[in-house]
């Protein structure tokens, strides 16, 4: 079974490499980050096939992302997780983005700053 911190970190990683649009506060939280990428835990922890519901909701997540608080809010809910991701691990839900054909312009990595992202 997968711990917490691995599904945080799947949830983090993936979210924090979206950018998009204004500022405002910020309307998303962690936990709606982690509930939106559930389907994909088991592609992060053990390979294989994308899952199309892994899929949509990172979609569905990186169209959510409006304004630059979210995108911030997000990118430091993934960047908290990170660094406590396994190799593989890391390596699988940073991939997820360009397997689900969405072409995301950075990654996250525990040395990311989140402040400047827009």
């Amino acid at each position: 079974m997968a711990s917490i911190a691995t599904v945080k970190i799947l949830c983090w990683v993936l979210v924090g490499m979206v950018v998009v649009a204004p500022n405002s506060e910020a309307a998303i939280s962690c936990g709606s980050v982690a509930n939106t990428l559930a389907p994909c835990l088991n592609y992060v922890l053990s390979g294989g096939a994308v899952p199309a519901a892994c899929c949509n909701g990172i979609s569905s997540l990186y169209n959510s992302l409006k304004t630059t608080p979210d995108r911030q809010t997000v990118c430091s809910c993934l960047k908290s997780v990170a660094g406590s991701a396994s190799p593989t691990n890391f390596k699988n839900a940073a991939g997820l983005p360009s397997k689900c054909g969405l072409n995301i312009p950075y990654k996250i990595t525990p040395s990311i700053d989140c402040s400047k992202i827009q």
